[in-house]
């Protein structure tokens, strides 16, 4: 068993994006700007979003953080992501979710202008994805990709199951995993909650990827041997003997499962990381094809 460090992997793509970052400025250009707009004081958001400034920090990267009230209204919230659009110096920016009831989510994401949609929610982005276009790939899933890739995990071929089908994680693994190249050029089945009989379905794959958010969901007996396993879910769970009053785990039941898989991503530590790692990669991909634009 081995598994995938997206902590270390994330670092090493910190490290070369950083590299490129002190190219730019050795030839005078200006560096790459991330904007986040956040909409009330949801505490898990909050330490998301100071995560990713510190990572911009790290990379040297400009960053700009927007913190809007909870009862921010729907036209206040358009207003502002209008500014940022019309902004040149932002080169991309996100819109931190959850957002309030009051505000439409689909609304805001199509408001964002797709040139600067880094976390590559727009369903100009998502076409493009699903048509192998180039374009922004939704920073988890990218970070999947990432980890496959680096690791020489063997996709071609192979029967990948997904697990969950929201928008922003288990759709376009579905689709990136059945396109054309690597990691790809597998055979897809995407399960949900309304999938009879999923463990008939997890013990043919070759690959599972879960992001349901259900702590120790997938169990030893749901995979056969040395099948890959990608924990996408992460869920805090209470413990009294943590000091923190909680602990992390993920969908999956790490202490049997790691025990017959043949590479598996931990929780903490593994696909998380890479998340943010690759926003600022989307980051650095939306100011270069900017300046293409202007040439």
């Amino acid at each position: 068993m081995q598994i995938l460090d997206g902590k270390k992997v994330s670092e090493d793509i910190k490290n070369e994006i950083a590299a490129e970052v002190q190219k730019m400025k050795a030839n005078g250009e200006k560096v790459p700007h991330l904007a986040a707009i956040i909409v009330g004081n949801d505490g898990a958001s909050l330490t998301y979003v100071s995560s990713k400034v510190k990572a911009c920090e790290r990379v040297g990267f400009e960053s700009t953080l927007i913190k809007m009230p909870s009862t921010t209204s729907e036209t206040e919230l358009l207003k502002k992501i209008k500014e940022l659009n019309e902004d040149d110096d932002i080169d991309g920016f996100i819109v931190q979710l959850p957002l309030p009831e009051q505000i439409d989510t689909q609304h805001i994401l199509m408001s964002i202008d797709p040139s600067k949609d880094v976390d590559g929610f727009h369903p100009e982005n998502f076409g493009k994805m699903a048509l192998d276009m180039s374009t922004f790939i939704p920073a988890t899933p990218f970070g999947i990709l990432e980890l496959l890739e680096r690791y020489g995990v063997e996709t071609q071929g192979k029967h990948t199951v997904v697990i969950g089908r929201s928008h922003i994680v288990g759709r376009p693994m579905s689709i990136l995993m059945g396109r054309k190249g690597f990691p790809g050029n597998s055979t897809v089945t995407l399960t949900h909650s309304f999938t009879k009989n999923i463990a008939q379905i997890t013990t043919q794959a070759d690959i599972i990827i879960t992001a349901l958010g259900v702590p120790n969901y997938l169990k030893a007996e749901m995979i056969k041997d040395d099948a890959v396993v990608i924990d996408v879910g992460i869920t805090r769970v209470a413990d009294e003997a943590d000091p923190r009053g909680y602990h992390i785990t993920g969908d999956v039941d790490f202490e049997h499962v790691s025990k017959k898989a043949s590479f598996i991503t931990p929780v903490p530590g593994g696909v998380g990381p890479m998340t943010i790692a690759m926003l600022l990669k989307n980051t650095l991909l939306a100011r270069e094809q900017k300046q293409l634009r202007i040439e």
